[in-house]
């Protein structure tokens, strides 16, 4: 019986080789035969442009506002929101939202540990942490992701699609 799976494996491999080797000549698709006399041009697709630092920022702008408006920290429990970027980014957001509760703090103000409660180092007490990450526009079109944080048990994200409407960026779509 051994000897009939070991002759069924040799013909397999076998067939398997010669099928390799015939017809060596490329398969022609329908979009790459050229026509003598023809000289068209085949569009290249560039790379998206990736968005520029004021859009980005906008964009951050626009999905901070939208998780802000979400209410993760109505049971009082978290004294603080930090917002992860860079200086200017999480300053700028500061400033569009100053009265917020809990306060909006730089970064350098969370004591943050693997998979536990961020602490607000002002207060002691647990903190909330988001963040936003844009992907390269396509035409006027862009997708972020808006995430935040309170340790690993209260975590989460949601996905956005954002469009260009004049300067600003607005959300198309929140998953």
């Amino acid at each position: 019986m051994k000897w009939k799976h070991q002759f069924t494996f040799v013909v397999l491999i076998v067939c398997l080789l010669a099928a390799c080797r015939s017809n060596k000549d490329a398969i022609q698709f329908s979009d790459e035969q050229v026509r003598p006399g023809d000289r068209s041009v085949k569009a290249v697709i560039a790379p998206p442009k990736p968005l520029d630092k004021q859009d980005l920022l906008k964009v951050e702008l626009t999905v901070y506002g939208y998780l802000l408006q979400r209410h993760f920290w109505d049971d009082k429990e978290y004294s603080a929101v930090f917002l992860q970027g860079e200086p200017d980014e999480i300053g700028a957001a500061i400033k569009k939202f100053p009265n917020h509760i809990p306060p909006l703090k730089t970064n350098d103000r969370a004591e943050l540990k693997p998979n536990r409660t961020p602490i607000d180092r002002d207060t002691g007490k647990p903190a909330m942490v988001l963040s936003v990450d844009a992907l390269d526009p396509v035409d006027d079109m862009v997708a972020a992701i808006g995430r935040w944080y309170a340790g690993a048990a209260v975590t989460g994200f949601y996905t956005f699609t954002l469009r260009k409407v004049g300067d600003d960026w607005t959300i198309e779509n929140v998953k």
